[in-house]
């Protein structure tokens, strides 16, 4: 896929929904359809382990169609930081995802990145992006 078409889809409100379905996550303030952009917001409300999870996030850097950047700005984590690369490859485009959050509740969210956010948040980017691209990543 594109660069600038990858780009885009990642940037679509729509499209991380239908993502996400599995967690029956849906963009219930700010920006709730179409693409978001510098500076907007978007609350999500989802389930992850059984658990009614709300997150508010902005897009706190964009460099069209190179990088952006959302972060936390309400939710369940003490601190939540999304950056999303993209470069030109030979046959498509290379997504690279860095992701840095902690947990709250001091020891105890630290054994929670642990024990399972560690491999869940991986995880969950890994079925996002492969369903942008049109791939199957279970």
């Amino acid at each position: 896929m594109p660069r600038q078409e990858l780009f885009e889809k990642s940037l679509s409100i729509d499209a991380h929904a239908s993502s996400m379905a599995d967690s029956a996550e849906q963009a219930i303030g700010g920006v709730t359809s179409g693409q978001i952009s510098l500076g907007e917001q978007v609350t999500w409300r989802a389930r992850h382990f059984g658990i009614p999870v709300r997150m508010t996030s902005e897009i706190s850097e964009l460099d069209a169609p190179a990088a952006f950047t959302d972060q936390q700005v309400k939710g369940p984590f003490k601190k939540f930081h999304h950056v999303h690369e993209f470069y030109d490859g030979g046959e498509g485009t290379l997504m690279v995802d860095k992701i840095h959050f902690e947990a709250p509740l001091g020891p105890l969210g630290w054994l929670a990145e642990r024990l399972v956010l560690g491999w869940y948040m991986p995880r969950l980017i890994r079925v996002r992006n492969a369903y942008l691209v049109g791939a199957s990543a279970r």
